[in-house]
């Protein structure tokens, strides 16, 4: 089973609030054992999101770059 698939099959079941929970720990934590997880929840988001929402994003992403 590939990182990807183990992630969501992790999380399949869960709830916004345990989604929630496991994000707000992840970042956190700032550990980088989680960074894979938190990549297949962005594409995810990604994959699914409005041209809105991604330029939201991109604005957030590239303001806190700087």
């Amino acid at each position: 089973m590939s990182i990807e698939g183990y992630i969501i099959n992790n999380f399949k079941n869960d709830n916004k609030e345990g989604i929630r929970e496991a994000i707000e720990e992840s970042v956190k934590s700032n550990d980088e054992v989680t960074l894979p997880g938190m990549g297949v929840f962005m594409k995810i988001i990604w994959s699914n999101a409005s041209q809105k929402l991604k330029d939201e994003m991109l604005s957030i992403i590239e303001s806190n770059l700087k």
